[in-house]
């Protein structure tokens, strides 16, 4: 099966598991409530479903269009504008007969659902499979550091020993990434000690604002750890695959220079976006041969490599316990740091970066990897308890905003101010969906 098609797969089930355990979030307070839910979908069922069943006064669904999912709720003012319902007199078991704090439990319970659900699955990743761990012992040869971060006194073969006088034990985020980089990008750091490749230790003083002038300058991941140009993947239908790359193939050479490490490479290719160049690989059999290739304007070959294939990093367990402890604060800083790079999209450049289900798409593996699978969906969980509780009129947050006013003011925002605050939230959503997808087809197109 091809790559486009396992992603896609993995997509659909991620989406469809988080849908429906959001939207069980509003029902079950809303049945403890003793308030009629007249409709349960996963999708949305617009003129017709696939499928539908009516339990107990509620009618369970599947609809065609896959861009979420909901619950009807009877006397709510939402996506349905069900205007006829809210005309006539209001009904003890509807939603707008219920006190304030029944209809705000209600209301955030799909969010509480999603924080608790990335909680749970990141918890579940680490008793399963544990995570993968690594010392600075454990890497010799030190990290390979970019010029963005070089001008500030970081070198090639410096070791990572404390951030903001902290003892950093384990190199490695749960995600295998390090932790170094989202440090710089989401968190506020003031100095990072380093033991530089002579034996020296510095205090490097870091500049506030240095996420965004590695954001600026597409340097997401300023440190990485020295990786053999080994191919242990070619994506079908990439540039790479086209030109006759396998997995297996090492890169030994660009345009004539020699290459040592996969940073190289990615150094040279970034001063060579929509060009051709030659490289010359060794294959699997220690054939050599030289091939002519080129990537699009964003850098993308189509191949990848295995960050660990000069190390190997440390298994390590956990109990039911430890698992639970490390689940929540990978967690807790998950949030943290995605609400912490939001800020990000109201660049310019963030912006031509916002995508859609393409890009949702592409989180995950091409290969069925189920921790992969897992850890992916915990994100998406969690991004989505975010984006739900922005305070945007028709998304669960807009809805947050109305409750708290009324019960903070001890007055309820009439019925035809939430019908147009409802419309106004309904078309900025579609707007922002139209754009996102719109960025992920125009890249399909034109890169």
């Amino acid at each position: 099966m091809s790559p486009f098609f396992i992603k896609a797969i993995q997509l659909i089930l991620s989406l469809s598991i988080l849908i429906v355990l959001h939207e069980l979030g509003h029902f079950i307070p809303a049945k403890l409530f003793k308030t009629r839910v007249e409709k349960f979908y996963l999708f949305f069922d617009v003129k017709f479903s696939l499928f539908k069943k009516k339990i107990g006064g509620t009618e369970y669904g599947i609809g065609w269009l896959p861009l979420g999912g909901y619950v009807k709720i009877s006397g709510m003012i939402d996506e349905s504008m069900d205007k006829e319902q809210m005309a006539k007199p209001p009904q003890p078991w509807e939603f707008r007969s219920k006190p304030a704090w029944q209809r705000l439990i209600i209301m955030i319970g799909g969010v509480t659902v999603n924080i608790i659900l990335g909680f749970l699955i990141y918890m579940m990743v680490l008793f399963v499979w544990g995570s993968q761990e690594m010392s600075n012992d454990g890497i010799p040869d030190g990290l390979i550091v970019s010029e963005t971060v070089e001008k500030y006194g970081f070198r090639n073969g410096d070791k990572i020993t404390k951030i903001n006088d902290e003892e950093l034990d384990n190199i490695l985020s749960m995600n295998g990434g390090l932790k170094i980089n989202r440090y710089l990008m989401m968190r506020d750091v003031e100095t990072v000690e380093v033991l530089h490749a002579n034996g020296n230790k510095e205090t490097i003083q870091i500049p506030e604002n240095i996420g965004e002038e590695l954001f600026k300058a597409g340097d997401m991941s300023p440190f990485g750890l020295k990786v053999d140009p080994l191919l242990s993947e070619v994506e079908k239908g990439t540039h790479a695959d086209k030109a006759g790359l396998k997995a297996g193939d090492r890169i030994v050479a660009f345009n004539g220079t020699p290459l040592a490490t996969w940073q190289e490479f990615e150094d040279h290719k970034k001063e060579n976006l929509d060009k051709e160049f030659t490289i010359e690989v060794e294959t699997a059999n220690k054939e050599r041969k030289e091939l002519v290739v080129s990537t699009d304007s964003t850098g993308v070959f189509g191949v990848r490599v295995n960050p660990f294939n000069r190390i190997t990093p440390n298994e390590k367990e956990y109990s039911l316990g430890e698992s639970f402890v490390e689940g929540f604060d990978y967690a807790y800083w998950t949030l943290h740091d995605y609400v912490a790079q939001f800020k990000y999209v109201f660049t310019k450049k963030g912006a031509s970066q916002v995508g859609g289900f393409g890009a949702i798409g592409n989180m995950f593996a091409p290969v069925w990897d189920w921790h992969s699978f897992w850890m992916t969906t915990a994100l998406i969980s969690i991004i989505l308890a975010f984006m739900n509780i922005l305070p945007i009129p028709a998304l669960d947050g807009g809805h947050v905003v109305f409750l708290l006013y009324e019960i903070i003011t001890g007055r309820k925002p009439n019925d035809k101010f939430m019908e147009y605050a409802q419309m106004v939230g309904f078309f900025i959503l579609i707007a922002l969906v139209l754009y996102a997808n719109g960025n992920d087809l125009y890249r399909y197109i034109f890169d």
